[in-house]
């Protein structure tokens, strides 16, 4: 393969194969982006295996419209998940991921809670989303004692967690 060969192909290639990927993804329901980015691959690897193609137009058309083929193909084997996830349509897997990252930690320090505040705060963040009556009566105490005592559970989480999160350095620096 001569390294002057590239430069030239690039440029006389790139608007018809620009068209013919346009043509070729209306049919095959991919991106035409898609389609090029595998035909320049396939060219350069056609490049460097074989040499260049006698006629490269002709070649580019059958690039395209094969690797058009292949996509449709591969599209039909694809079978999409039978459900969606719940909600996660509107985030990433990072948000997803420090999401339960928070979770975990809230859940870590819930647990290490003294007294009764364990079940209590269980109660409370579950996803059953219990009434104040059945979760006194799941926790044996009193509903007009629920208040109170989660309001004391809570003081005790936030300063649990505010020991845990670091404080920022001088001049706000991270540490």
């Amino acid at each position: 393969m001569t390294n002057d060969l590239i430069p030239a192909l690039i440029p006389t290639l790139r608007p018809l194969l620009a068209a013919e990927a346009s043509a070729e993804a209306l049919g095959s329901g991919t991106d035409p982006g898609d389609l090029e980015q595998a035909v320049w691959l396939r060219l350069l690897e056609r490049l460097k295996s074989e040499g260049p193609p006698a006629d490269p137009a002709l070649w580019l058309r059958g690039a395209v419209q094969s690797e058009a083929r292949r996509t449709r193909r591969t599209s039909r084997q694809e079978a999409p998940y039978a459900t969606e996830p719940a909600d996660d349509t509107e985030c990433g897997p990072e948000e997803r991921a420090l999401s339960a990252d928070r979770d975990r930690t809230l859940h870590a320090a819930v647990r290490r809670l003294p007294g009764r505040c364990p079940g209590l705060m269980a109660a409370l963040l579950s996803p059953k989303d219990l009434t104040y009556r059945e979760i006194a009566g799941e926790l044996g105490m009193s509903q007009g004692s629920l208040g109170p005592e989660r309001s004391r559970c809570l003081g005790c989480l936030r300063r649990m967690l505010a020991a845990e999160v670091a404080a920022p350095a001088p001049w706000g620096m991270e540490r």
